[in-house]
């Protein structure tokens, strides 16, 4: 497991990281969410053993990262903001450079190398050097070096950071075929992504845990969780309508889009009472959708009520 309990850090009078624990089991992948400044690179850090926690302990399949550095990061892998990596390297260099310093050797080392350099597609850049590789290959790079050793810990600090939408597809799938039995977080500003490849996510701010739970969960704490979107050719009549149908607490109307989105009070199926409606009155519809919720929502209601 990994194991962080009580964790805290501070760089002169800002507290950065505040008395945090959580654990996280292998087939878990965990999304570590928080608005800047929230702690979420600091905690990375510390949990990585590149920055000394002020107090509190890291424990990575029970080597504690302080007192047992070397045993815990050797079933690490990390990958940095920014990722950092050697420019004048060329990127094939680089990655044998690594296999090195981790130790690979023989058959295993080649196909790691083989490996990493098909699941993160940098067969076209493995002779160019890094610091002319634009942002999302430099990123790709990165990645590749924090997964060579195949660890069974992953700690990823924004890995689509500077990727086009085809290259974040590949590496959020990358991240689900290797979850399996890994443990790995994920720091993301990418709302989407976490509901894409995350099981579990912690929401932090100031340093301090304010939510610990699964995407649906989170999702289903915001007020369009369950809601009701209709598509009209003539909203009027149904406006009407679904303002006095019971349990109800919003109708919301999208003129851009041409939908009505009607937002429970927490009665039971809504859903099926807004389709009876449409079909008593006869109302001319065009699609009928209920919502999920959305993530984005729920993280700035408690991101703004923590930091107020």
């Amino acid at each position: 497991m990994l194991e962080i309990e009580g964790l805290c850090k501070r760089f002169e009078e800002q507290v950065a990281v505040d008395d945090l624990s959580f654990s996280v089991k292998p087939g878990e992948v965990l999304g570590f969410l928080g608005p800047n400044g929230a702690g979420k690179s600091t905690t990375m850090k510390m949990i990585a053993g590149f920055l000394r926690p002020d107090a509190g302990t890291v424990r990575i399949g029970g080597a504690d990262i302080v007192d047992d550095t070397l045993r815990a990061q050797r079933n690490l892998g990390y990958l940095p903001e920014g990722a950092p990596a050697y420019g004048d390297m060329h990127v094939d260099r680089f990655l044998e450079f690594m296999a090195d310093m981790r130790g690979l050797r023989g058959t295993t080392r080649r196909q790691r190398l083989d490996t990493v350099v098909r699941d993160v597609h940098l067969d076209t850049v493995l002779r160019q050097r890094i610091d002319t590789l634009s942002k999302g290959f430099r990123r790709r790079v990165g990645l590749a070096q924090a997964i060579l050793h195949d660890p069974g810990v992953l700690i990823l600090d924004e890995p689509t950071d500077g990727l086009d939408p085809n290259q974040k597809h590949e590496v959020r799938k990358l991240i689900a075929n290797m979850s399996a039995g890994k443990i790995i977080v994920v720091s993301t500003h990418i709302l989407e992504e976490v509901e894409a490849v995350c099981t579990r996510a912690i929401i932090i701010a100031d340093g301090r845990m304010l939510i610990d739970g699964t995407p649906q969960a989170l999702a289903e704490r915001s007020r369009w969780h369950g809601a009701v979107t209709l598509q009209l050719r003539d909203s009027g009549p149904a406006l009407r309508a679904l303002d006095d149908l019971p349990g109800v607490a919003a109708v919301e109307h999208d003129d851009v889009h041409g939908e009505i989105t009607v937002i429970g009070n927490g009665t039971p199926d809504l859903l099926g009472r807004v389709n009876d409606l449409v079909r008593d009155r006869g109302l001319q519809v065009e699609g009928v959708y209920q919502k999920r919720g959305r993530l984005d929502e729920v993280f700035r209601s408690i991101t703004r009520e923590a930091l107020s």
